[in-house]
């Protein structure tokens, strides 16, 4: 056996011999082609491996070229990059041109890709080194600052929570306003369909940024109208990671990091409590220690206890991703993984996510290929109570510094506080949501003859989630025996898309068309049950509750039927022409009113192609576009146009009831969508850009007409009312430096005006002591309210604006009006990269501009100690004696001086916000040859690292879900702010090599 192993061991030298000898290298310079001058840090790359190297400071490289490779691929930003045959050349000197990729580069359109150069409608696209390696949850978040006209909110500083997106401003009032996501094709369920909360969390957590390619987002009417009646808000099309031919890849990433509250607000100390408590109770002639005691609050108390402070930690994120990518002409696939561990800054909020994803594409013939991905995902998300919960850990704000954490007399959390301890939920509950989600896509591409092409394809998304809670007896809800609750989810969404494609070129014209049918399907089915009465606390399912105290299950879906076409033409290679149109059947709408149909037309002109522009040194690009169409909003309730019955019960005996009118004619709200863009490029395209103003009008509004009460109902959907979106969009693109040192800017910036043109009926307010309202001639979900002007000089007394424009002191003779817009005037990011030898470093600046926000928490915590409720530190600052100028009137307990709702929490919400920030280096490939590596960078990341506002707010980047229990209720109550959990500031540590 010996002799055997040695003589392989020979005979494996005897072929490697000659392998190595076969190895050549080459060597050249890579020059600018105007001037002939070197580039320094060009990328010299051995096409389908990863073996390569760049060129020193006068352009020079060498590289070692294994015996079965013969083409090296010559890059740099700035420049045409260039694929060169070597075949016995050892010196090869290449010279780079002005990159005409804005032109050239291939983007993922509805059901197709098309050259950038022939695009007619707008859209923005944001590559995978854009959202790689961020430490963030779900994709959506890395989109902000980064795409023109598309607003991301992140609703608060929870992990997974859902984010508000909005591309080119709300589109409807009851509706849904968020876009549709499609992934490889195929939409997706983007809406939290969990029970256990009213504010929604984003299933897209579900997905791993690190395994999106590109996310291009369609925004007028050109660009999405293929997507008909769903496409009102934006499309949303992400592209995962596929396989290329060559030489197989792996590669692994690992990033540890610490994440913080980006702000921890200030309130009362035990001296300042004391003080500005007492002199409250003095100013209503009460007895400060009679009411203190009567509150359960021990005046003579040692105790100064930061509440504020104990619902937050420090926590930490771990990720481990991998990929092996590779293969060959015919056969290509991409495989990764990845493990993603967080610990949240609120306490006891934890994120898992584990994924997998396979895609394979496959040529079988020269007429016939085939692709094939699937995904999987388990998410573990242990949540945190809604805002308005007492269970809420930012509550415990509320709580005075002279009530100790810990019961002296017990030695447990004290159960004896001002309100309920949420310290006790975060020991003593649970509530976990786990799921579990598989994506995939089975797809086949058939030529039929030459430039004529059959696509079909079928995908899925399948999730199924479980939601568990347990409350000890120890807990505010579970007291006294326990409570449990658990609830099974099942949504599957499927969709088959069949389409043919033609594509051709004949003579000065050149035609791309699609035509095709497709169906969409889903459904969703969820169990629940409810149990009380446990033996302990250490059993915590149902199966041990001794009385089951509710249950029930559902089941709804919908399905839609769509007719799709689109025609793209091109005359003289400058003259653009798009037609598209799609027909949708839904099942959500009313018989009469089934289908509704959405055609688009756009046009474009290559004017630097134009004669007396071809060539020119200096405009590289100039490109005029236009569009108009018809898009549609169908995100309503499932069976908002059918009479529907519910049981009724009475003893042991069941019935049923109507409970909602049918209205056959119900249909879509119409968006109408005009476009005009301008795209430049200037120096070759090192400067380039667009310009696009839009009108887009929404028609057919779905509201709640209402009704008179004497036929049992109140209300009935119908189509009513309109609203108007006029915006103004800029982006540019720079490479500022092109030499060794290399900088480049990427800036936008959007303006959006949002105006209700028609309502029919009253204007909806949702009451309380919300500030949202929708009116025709203003904006949605205005401020609108009692104007706050501050304390009366004299007396200490609250004062508003009264109908004459004069300060009063009677909060009832105030006169209504509009005290704030929670609407921003205009958004921006703007993004800084640069890269010396191996380093390179970037930052992204987020702001928003111009709106306002509403902190409905002051009501109780900056209201001029009206109730024990311990108070911001901007509180001392009240009304004490005649000649005072405060805007904090004086203190009475229980007087309810200045507790009304008003604009006096109404504050500004600008701020811009240092979102991203990245430095890294490259390992030179010299060193790491030594030990086998092909690559290898390690990085440093921040996310929200600085915030500059006025809002005294935790987060300037807020929408509470307080009241958003349906779509109308948060499309009226924007800009909220009610015990909101601010944004974490994380700094990660991480590496990426490859072999």
């Amino acid at each position: 056996m010996k002799n055997i192993l040695l003589f392989l061991l020979f005979y494996g030298a005897l072929l490697a011999t000659p392998a190595l000898a076969q190895e050549r290298r080459v060597t050249g310079r890579v020059t600018q082609a105007d001037d002939n001058n070197g580039i320094p840090g060009a990328t010299i790359q051995v096409k389908g491996t990863t073996r390569g190297t760049q060129s020193d400071a006068s352009g020079n490289y060498s590289i070692s070229v294994p015996a079965q490779s013969n083409i090296l691929v010559i890059s740099f930003i700035g420049y045409a990059s260039q694929e060169i045959i070597i075949g016995n050349q050892s010196v090869i000197n290449v010279s780079l041109a002005g990159d005409t990729r804005s032109l050239n580069e291939v983007v993922v359109t509805g059901y197709g890709t098309q050259q950038r150069r022939d695009v007619t409608g707008s859209m923005a696209t944001v590559k995978s080194a854009d959202i790689a390696n961020l430490p963030v949850q779900t994709f959506e978040q890395a989109l902000q600052g980064r795409a023109p006209g598309v607003q991301v909110t992140q609703s608060s500083g929870k992990l997974g929570a859902g984010l508000q997106i909005r591309v080119r401003g709300a589109a409807s009032i009851s509706a849904g306003n968020e876009p549709l996501y499609v992934i490889d094709g195929i939409p997706i369920t983007s809406q939290d369909i969990g029970t256990t909360t009213t504010e929604p969390y984003s299933p897209l957590a579900d997905i791993d940024p690190n395994d999106i390619e590109s996310i291009d987002i369609l925004k007028d009417a050109s660009a999405s109208s293929i997507y008909g009646s769903r496409a009102s808000n934006g499309v949303v099309l992400i592209t995962t990671k596929r396989g290329k031919a060559g030489r197989t890849n792996v590669n692994i990433g690992y990033y540890t990091g610490i994440s913080d509250p980006t702000r921890l607000r200030k309130f009362l100390n035990r001296d300042q409590y004391i003080e500005l408590f007492s002199e409250a109770a003095k100013n209503e002639g009460l007895v400060p220690a009679e009411e203190f005691d009567g509150n359960g609050i021990d005046i003579n108390s040692k105790d100064d206890v930061l509440w504020s402070e104990q619902a937050f930690r420090r926590g930490n994120i771990n990720q481990l991703n991998f990929n092996v990518n590779g293969g060959t002409d015919k056969t290509q696939f991409y495989l990764s993984g990845s493990a993603n561990k967080q610990l949240g800054i609120i306490k006891a909020n934890e994120f898992q996510r584990n994924n997998l994803l396979l895609n394979l594409n496959h040529t079988a013939s020269d007429r016939l290929s085939f692709g094939a991905k699937f995904a999987i995902a388990r998410t573990i998300n242990n949540k945190t109570p809604d805002d308005n919960d007492f269970a809420n850990p930012v509550q415990l704000n509320a709580l005075p510094p002279l009530q100790p954490v810990i019961d002296p007399t017990t030695g447990e959390l004290n159960n004896r506080t001002l309100y309920y301890n949420a310290l006790i939920e975060i020991t003593d509950a649970t509530n976990r949501a786990t799921s579990y989600r598989s994506f995939g896509n089975l797809n086949g591409t058939l030529r039929l003859a030459k430039g004529l092409n059959f696509r079909s394809e079928f995908g899925y998304d399948l999730l199924n989630q479980q939601e568990e809670i347990y409350r000890t007896r120890r807990t505010e809800s579970g007291s006294p025996s326990g409570f449990g609750y658990q609830n099974q989810i099942r949504a599957l969404n499927w969709t088959t898309n069949n389409t043919l494609g033609y594509i051709n070129t004949f003579g000065e014209h050149a035609i791309d068309a699609l035509a095709g049918i497709t169906y969409q399907e889903a459904n969703t089915q969820d169990v629940n049950a409810t149990g009380r009465g446990f033996p302990n606390d250490q059993f915590t399912k149902l199966a041990s509750a001794a009385r089951i105290v509710g249950g029930s299950s559902s089941e709804t879906g919908y399905s839609i039927l769509s007719y799709i076409a689109r025609v793209n033409y091109r005359f003289r290679e400058r003259y653009l022409l798009s037609l598209s149109g799609r027909i949708d059947g839904s099942s959500r709408f009313g018989a009469s009113n089934r289908y509704g149909v959405f055609p688009a037309v756009s046009v474009g002109w290559l004017i630097n192609e134009e004669g007396f522009l071809k060539g020119n040194q200096t405009l590289s690009l100039l490109k005029l576009r236009a569009s108009y169409g018809l898009t549609g909003n169908s995100e309503i309730g499932n069976f908002s146009s059918r009479g529907l019955y519910s049981a009724i019960f009475y003893a042991d005996q069941a019935g049923i009831r109507p409970t909602q009118l049918a209205n056959p004619n119900l249909g879509w709200e119409t968006s109408a969508q005009v476009d005009i863009g301008l795209e430049f490029g200037i120096l070759r395209n090192r400067i380039n850009g667009q310009i696009d103003v839009y009108s887009k009008d929404t028609r057919d509004l779905l509201l709640n007409r209402p009704l008179p009460g004497v036929n049992g109902f109140t209300t009935i959907a119908q189509n009513v009312g309109s609203l108007r979106n006029r915006g103004i969009e800029f982006s540019f693109t720079s490479q500022n430096t092109i030499k060794a040192f290399r900088w480049s800017t990427n800036f936008n910036i959007s303006l959006n005006r949002n105006t209700v043109t028609k309502l029919n009926g009253q204007p909806i307010e949702p009451g309380s002591r919300f500030l949202g309202r929708v009116a025709v001639g203003e904006p949605l979900g205005y401020f609108y309210g009692k104007k706050f002007l501050g304390a009366d000089p004299q007396n200490g007394d609250a004062i508003y604006e009264g109908p004459d424009g004069k300060p009063t002191n009677d909060y009832a003779a105030a006169a209504l009006t509009k005290v704030g817009d929670p609407n921003p005037k205009f958004i921006a990011g703007v993004t800084n990269s640069f890269s010396y030898k191996g380093i390179d470093l970037s930052f992204l600046f987020q702001g928003v501009f111009g709106n306002d926000l509403y902190n409905v928490a002051g009501f109780y915590q900056s209201v001029s100690a009206d109730y024990f409720d311990n108070q911001t530190v901007d509180q001392l600052n009240r009304w004490q004696k005649p000649g005072d100028i405060t805007m904090v009137p004086q203190v009475r307990l229980y007087g309810a001086n200045g507790s009304q709702p008003s604009s006096r929490w109404v504050q500004d919400g600008t701020f811009v916000r240092l979102k991203t920030a990245s430095l890294g280096y490259t390992i030179p490939s010299t060193l790491l040859k030594k030990v086998y590596l092909q690559t290898a960078r390690v990085y440093v990341t921040g996310l929200n690292l600085l915030t500059f506002t006025k809002y005294t707010g935790y987060d300037p980047e807020v929408n509470t879900q307080y009241a958003s229990t349906s779509n109308q209720s948060a499309n009226v109550t924007l800009g909220h702010d009610f015990y909101t959990p601010p944004q974490q500031r994380t700094i990660t540590f991480g590496i990426n090599i490859g072999f």
